[in-house]
């Protein structure tokens, strides 16, 4: 069983700011995954993530205070926050590279597990709900608002245009391929999609 090294008394850190082994810390998010996988979220337990990495369940949580957090770290390594708003000049540009980015994050085998089964529990509790909301949904929200606002900018789109109706008519076509029914995207189909949403965006 992997354990974390004790701290000296002689220089025994601060409460709160233990040192924390990465290489402990990364076997745990590899058995997230496995256990994901496994069991899915509902069934994933603190205990059953601690055995699978082995190492003791406090060395979990001294990194993350619920499962739901653990979940939402690793969501958030491959989330859309802090990506630059794309800036190609054009609205079909922008929302290509959109739809770029937003295919390759739905294809990472960990979003493929753990987003719809995230989306169940936050249809039942609303914390998680809320949870779910800043680690996946805020990034890209912040890109559509980004993307209709330089696109109005330019004449593009009137200023009524909604930015989540971007977001829905650009993100929604794309889950329901890659994540619900598992297709792969062909070629060309990314260029296809940003055509109809700049349509359907412009139709008003």
């Amino acid at each position: 069983m992997t354990s974390e090294p004790a701290a000296s008394p002689a220089r025994r850190a601060p409460a709160g700011a233990a040192v924390l082994r990465e290489d402990v810390t990364e076997a745990i998010r590899a058995a997230v995954v496995e256990e994901l996988a496994a069991v899915g979220f509902a069934r994933m337990s603190i205990e059953g993530i601690a055995r699978r990495a082995g190492v003791g369940k406090t060395a979990v949580y001294r990194r993350w205070k619920s499962k739901l957090h653990l979940v939402l770290d690793l969501v958030g390594a491959f989330a859309v926050d802090g990506l630059p708003v794309p800036a190609t000049g054009s609205l079909q540009g922008d929302v290509r590279a959109l739809l770029e980015v937003m295919s390759h994050v739905l294809r990472h085998p960990v979003a493929s597990a753990v987003i719809p089964d995230l989306l169940v529990e936050a249809a039942r509790n609303p914390e998680i709900a809320d949870a779910v909301r800043g680690a996946i949904l805020d990034g890209q929200r912040r890109l559509a608002e980004g993307i209709v606002s330089q696109a109005v900018a330019r004449g593009e789109l009137p200023e009524s245009t909604r930015p989540d109706r971007a977001l829905d008519l650009a993100i929604g076509p794309l889950y329901w391929r890659q994540v619900v029914v598992r297709e792969p995207v062909p070629a060309g189909y990314l260029d296809e999609l940003a055509r109809s949403v700049v349509a359907g965006l412009r139709a008003g």
